[in-house]
């Protein structure tokens, strides 16, 4: 048996493929990324989605689609749209916990409906030259909803299940609940990834003393405040206060740079790269993030930026 694989979750607005370029080549240590979610508006993938899906910035990459539905009739546009751009592999969103998706039907609301995941079903055994898999929370509000569907995962060709160990309705707070995350592990007849609350690469370690048994870890906004971590998993050492500072300045310019280079005007870059600070910030300075959310001039941006990335090694270092 190889060792654990790491995955980088799919995050909205935050692991877009320039994102997953400059980690890779930076940093790396990730064996698989995941594509934020594809979705479909008045009938057709959004033209975003599309974009990600075609990306050149993936060359070399391991790369996973992933699709956000309400029934079997989105979930076979966002199909064909992944296999025209000539992917193979498809992740099915059972866990998005967001109200307006969950209201919806679409991620964790899928769990809910026995319609849904039946057609769902359908959808993958008629696609078998694809590669599926699923990720998904316990429920929308009661741990229990991963049950019914459970019977319906296991009797589908799926690479591996995702699980994270919450209800919807917590989003991202409250504990998890890791003995019913045991019981997923125990009752899937397919590999089994966990996610959540992966901070650390001691986390890594943590999760998997946890539950052995589990096929791989899937890491998320760790991995966007600490993109260090998978390396330093890896290694079993961590890399110096320089180091991290270095790769940080390295990866944002690359980003900043490919934004640059790819949209009109300081407006569209900004919008684009000042998100990127939500989970960057986190070592930061008060006073440099908020000169960051401020600049209205890229030039303004750059130097808030550097002061920021200087205040982070300044705080790494003490």
């Amino acid at each position: 048996m190889g060792r654990t694989k790491l995955i980088a979750a799919p995050l909205q607005g935050f692991t877009e493929a320039v994102w997953r370029r400059m980690h890779a080549d930076v940093f790396g240590g990730i064996d698989e990324y995941c594509l934020p979610f594809a979705r479909v508006e008045k009938g057709e993938v959004r033209r975003r989605d599309v974009r990600e899906l075609t990306s050149a910035l993936d060359s070399g990459l391991e790369t996973t689609a992933q699709a956000i539905f309400a029934d079997g009739r989105e979930l076979e546009t966002i199909v064909e749209a992944v296999k025209a751009s000539g992917r193979t592999r498809l992740d099915l969103n059972l866990g998005c916990p967001f109200p307006p998706q969950v209201r919806h039907g679409r991620g964790a609301g899928v769990l809910r409906s026995a319609e849904a995941l039946r057609q769902m079903g359908e959808c993958v055994l008629r696609h078998g030259e694809m590669e599926f898999s699923v990720k998904m929370r316990l429920g929308v509000d009661n741990a229990g909803e991963w049950h019914a569907a459970m019977d319906v995962l296991n009797e589908l060709p799926l690479r591996r299940v995702t699980v994270h160990p919450r209800v919807a309705t917590q989003q991202y707070g409250g504990e998890p609940d890791l003995e019913e995350a045991a019981l997923v592990m125990e009752a899937c007849a397919h590999p089994v990834v966990y996610n959540g609350d992966v901070r650390t690469a001691a986390d890594i370690d943590r999760v998997l003393a946890l539950f052995p048994k589990a096929a791989g870890v899937m890491i998320g906004r760790g991995l966007l405040s600490s993109p260090w971590m998978a390396r330093e998993w890896l290694d079993g050492e961590a890399l110096t206060a320089a180091q991290r500072i270095d790769g940080l300045r390295r990866m944002h310019d690359g980003i900043l740079a490919h934004y640059e280079e790819t949209l009109c005007g300081d407006t569209q870059v900004l919008m684009k790269i000042k998100p990127l600070w939500e989970y960057l910030g986190a070592g930061a300075g008060r006073k440099e993030l908020k000169a960051i959310k401020k600049a209205t001039k890229l030039g303004a941006y750059r130097q808030a930026a550097e002061a920021a990335l200087s205040s982070i090694g300044a705080g790494q270092s003490s």
